[in-house]
């Protein structure tokens, strides 16, 4: 008796268990033919499983286009039965926007699509994927489960192929590097819908552990303003109809930079500098407290030099 009670104790918890880890992805149409998959905002935990990204998919009349993958393959899979909720259409093309985990772990759910990703952004994940993964592993526990890093199968050379045309949706591309040293950006002409990557976070302090500079990022924010979109898709926070995450990301930049500058010209510490005042113009912007933190220890020592 003792030994069924056990097994029915160990198998109900084992259901409870894989009831917990399902992403559960809602689409959300966003624009004609256009679909977002808004993630958390929020840091990694195993409550969210990784869920703090924005993927999104557009369907044309030759098949599927989706824009980064997610964090794990159970993501990838619940991604997948997102777009099947909405079209029985195949998935033709995956973009990675950039070599972050939580961009690219879900695309061993589409591997009979051709994967893009910058050329650069490809080497990246070859060498960095991997040791990315174990970390999420770490990170989110058994979300992860069976997740293996599965490779773009396409570089997307931007000299040589600038622009997509996939049914009638005319997919443009720009390459960029504030974020992750190699960032993709892809402005559909056809809706006006611009899925910005990690170039943009909305409501969402920015991670700053791949940037080749602030400075450089705040050229890139300054050349998507002068495109011509209808919303803006960021890498994480909500859809901007109005240009706002485009402001409080030049200003938040902004800020940073010349906080980490006017520190270094004063000496002080990196722990002096983690414990400054944050500027009052972002205080309903998630994590900005630990994501400063982050910055500062990720971009001080550079600012030091500068300094010195």
């Amino acid at each position: 008796m003792r030994f069924v009670f056990l097994t029915l104790l160990i198998s109900t918890s084992f259901s409870a268990l894989a009831a917990k880890l399902e992403y559960q992805l809602i689409p959300e149409k966003i624009a004609e033919n256009t679909w977002l998959l808004q993630g958390k905002l929020q840091d990694f935990t195993r409550e969210n499983g990784g869920n703090i990204v924005n993927t999104a998919f557009i369907v044309t009349e030759e098949g599927v286009v989706v824009f980064d993958t997610g964090p794990s393959k159970r993501y990838g899979e619940a991604l997948r039965e997102a777009i099947r909720s909405v079209t029985d259409k195949a998935v033709i093309h995956v973009f990675n926007s950039h070599h972050h985990p939580d961009h690219f772990l879900g695309n061993q759910a589409f591997t009979e699509a051709t994967i893009w990703a910058l050329p650069e952004t490809g080497k990246l994940i070859a060498q960095h994927g991997n040791a990315f993964a174990e970390n999420m592993y770490r990170l989110v526990g058994d979300w992860m489960r069976s997740t293996e890093v599965f490779l773009p199968t396409k570089p997307l050379n931007i000299d040589q192929m600038p622009v997509m045309q996939v049914g009638k949706h005319r997919l443009r591309f720009i390459a960029m590097s504030g974020h992750a040293g190699a960032d993709l950006v892809m402005l559909d002409e056809t809706s006006g819908v611009l899925f910005a990557s990690d170039i943009v976070f909305f409501q969402r302090a920015l991670t700053t552990p791949h940037t080749p500079g602030l400075r450089v990022w705040i050229n890139d924010i300054a050349k998507l303003g002068a495109l011509t979109y209808q919303l803006i898709v960021p890498g994480h926070g909500p859809v901007d109809k109005n240009g706002e995450s485009l402001q409080q990301m030049q200003a938040y930049l902004q800020w940073i930079d010349e906080t980490l500058t006017l520190a270094a010209s004063q000496g002080l510490s990196m722990n002096e500098v983690m414990k400054l005042p944050l500027d009052k113009r972002f205080e309903g912007i998630a994590l900005r407290r630990s994501e400063f933190v982050r910055s500062v220890f990720h971009l001080y020592s550079h600012y030091e030099e500068e300094a010195f």
